[in-house]
């Protein structure tokens, strides 16, 4: 499949800036110092939601200063209106967390199927409790269950069609330097 970069560039040329690099950056140090005080004696595993979680993670981790496992989880939702969909695993965690407390990072909360999937894995493979932390919030009323909200949130979001900071457009952008809003979506 050919792409059309020309039409890539044009995205981001005429995108909308919801948040620059210095809000983004802000609203992550101050997740980190909660969940500093939170689970720091918790003795976490904590898995990165690829590829979306990938430039987040990697902007919190380093400012979480107690003992942490790391690994990573891919995993993807194929809805269906008959079956409701179920949750395939590109790659499952690697690492034990049976009895341990779970922080999923994510970079984003839209109608959340995927992240509420990962959540009742990990609860029902044995975590003692389930922490999420997203980037983004965003602001709508199609959550896949009314009960779904990040644990940690680092921004809310209006409900656009956004990318940048690990939220891509076509597979592009995703190194984008703050959270962007394409143009009429």
């Amino acid at each position: 499949m050919s792409v059309d970069l020309a039409h890539i560039r044009q995205v981001m040329q005429e995108a909308d800036c919801l948040y620059h690099e210095a809000e983004v950056e802000a609203a992550i140090e101050r997740m980190a110092v909660v969940i500093n005080s939170e689970l720091a004696e918790r003795n976490p595993v904590v898995f990165c939601v690829m590829n979306g979680g990938l430039i987040f993670s990697g902007k919190l981790l380093p400012k979480l200063n107690f003992p942490l496992e790391l690994s990573y989880l891919h995993a993807t939702r194929y809805r269906s209106e008959t079956s409701g969909g179920e949750l395939f695993w590109k790659a499952k965690p690697e690492i034990s967390f049976m009895d341990r407390d779970v922080l999923i990072i994510d970079d984003i909360l839209d109608e959340g199927h995927t992240l509420g999937a990962i959540i009742d894995f990990c609860r029902h493979a044995g975590a003692s409790a389930v922490h999420t932390a997203v980037l983004i919030d965003k602001d709508h009323d199609r959550k896949a269950r009314p009960d779904l909200k990040a644990d940690y949130v680092g921004l809310p979001c209006i409900d656009r069609f956004i990318f940048g900071y690990g939220m891509d457009y076509k597979g592009y952008w995703r190194n984008a330097p703050g959270i962007y809003a394409v143009k009429g979506l």
